[in-house]
């Protein structure tokens, strides 16, 4: 019978001994969390936002900002993206052949009608002017020769001397010179004229681009690519689309108030206003792929602000609503059963304002059922209202004790829903 080492049987008890010193670890370290949850939990309670209760259950008031409901002429605006489209663009080409001698404009530069671009060499125009006219002079003096010779055929026929065919043939040949000098007095105007194009001048007002050739090139008559490309930029329209059922209220007012129809263009972002313009047409037919109609506006455009090409915010005024009730965006909530706002009763309690929204402009919009002018609503500290909750009205300018949640956007809660204490 073999023995047990006596070391090896009381081995046990120091691992169990270890055991029960990372199990009491644990729960002191449990323990410690329990307390700082808790007190964390406490700090919470206390610093919650206000409007729910306190630490120890009371009620407490909200710090929140209200503003008016007010009666104002609101302006109904369609919204629409434009293209800022010139009146008038001009490829300048030369109407002759010939080398370019001379370019008169900067790149870049704003140029008058009428206005010298460049110049082409005269010299082959001037010898084919001074060849037209020379023969222009020699069939004058034919003329001027046979009209005598017919004075004098005339009077010998008179005396009876020479038949009457001499001097119907002389009258011919007078005839004939006649019209060979109104042909010679056509080929010298169209040579005054080519020598007038070998100066290239600015059909329109406008803003020149960059330069296609440089001097010391030949040029031919009507190169594609030209010498440059003038642009009209003032004034200048915008060519933008509305859906084709907005299109009955546009055709009311356009037909009613005609080309003042006032047009804002704002830039991408919409902070903007870059001009004012006026409509000008509406398009003959509607667009059946995309339901959209075209319209055309029209701007002086003083400032140079609005480019060729250039894309823009378009807001097209079709009416303006008169004693309208008038509220920020911003303090507008939203939940399933639809749009409402704060009100705050004289007692400084909340209530719950269902309301029916009309069209807005800008930041505010119109109430068109659920609200009276001169109504308070809460602007900002919406987060955990309730029905009847307490508020503490804060004036514009003065600090509140706690924080006041600002708005976060329009609609409540980052633009998609009421507040946190709305109705579920």
């Amino acid at each position: 019978m073999s023995t047990v080492p006596v070391d090896t049987l009381s081995s046990p008890a120091p691992s169990r001994s270890r055991g029960r010193t990372w199990l009491i670890g644990l729960l002191l370290l449990a323990a410690a969390g329990g307390v700082i949850w808790y007190y964390n939990l406490g700090q919470r309670d206390a610093a919650r936002p206000p409007g729910g209760r306190g630490r120890f259950g009371g009620p407490e008031s909200t710090p929140v900002r209200v503003v008016t409901a007010e009666k104002r002429s609101l302006d109904v605006q369609l919204k629409a993206l434009g293209t800022v489209t010139p009146l008038n663009t001009v490829v300048v080409r030369s109407r002759l052949d010939g080398e370019l001698i001379k370019v008169s404009f900067t790149e870049g530069q704003r140029v008058e009608p009428g206005q010298v671009l460049a110049e082409i060499d005269p010299r082959p125009y001037e010898t084919q002017l001074a060849q037209v006219q020379g023969t222009q002079v020699e069939n004058e003096a034919k003329l001027k020769n046979a009209q005598a010779d017919l004075d004098r055929f005339k009077k010998l026929f008179d005396e009876q001397l020479i038949t009457r065919q001499q001097v119907a043939s002389q009258e011919s040949l007078v005839d004939q010179l006649r019209g060979t000098l109104q042909t010679n007095a056509a080929q010298v105007q169209n040579a005054r004229l080519n020598l007038s194009y070998t100066k290239v001048i600015a059909p329109i007002g406008g803003r020149l681009g960059l330069r296609q050739v440089d001097p010391g090139n030949l040029v031919r008559a009507n190169d594609a690519n030209g010498l440059v490309v003038l642009t009209q930029t003032r004034p200048i329209s915008v060519i933008f689309t509305v859906p084709e059922t907005d299109l009955p209220a546009v055709l009311q007012r356009f037909r009613a108030a005609g080309t003042s129809m006032p047009v804002e263009a704002w830039d991408r972002a919409e902070t903007n206003k870059l001009a004012d313009g006026t409509l000008q047409t509406i398009d003959n037919q509607i667009d059946t792929a995309t339901g959209t109609i075209k319209l055309r506006a029209q701007f002086t455009n003083a400032d140079d602000k609005l480019f060729p090409n250039q894309f823009v915010n378009i807001r097209l005024k079709v009416n303006t609503l008169v004693d309208a009730t008038v509220i920020p965006a911003a303090a507008v909530q939203r939940a399933s059963f639809g749009t409402f706002v704060y009100g705050v009763k004289p007692d400084n309690t909340v209530t719950i304002r269902r309301i029916t929204l009309g069209p807005s402009e800008g930041d505010r919009v119109s109430v068109t059922k659920g609200l009276d002018a001169s109504e308070k609503i809460v602007l900002e500290g919406v987060d955990d209202l309730t029905e009847g909750a307490k508020v503490e009205v804060i004036p514009e300018g003065t600090a509140p004790k706690r924080p006041i949640a600002p708005p976060r956007g329009p609609g409540g809660r980052n633009g998609r829903g009421g507040g946190g204490g709305g109705p579920r």
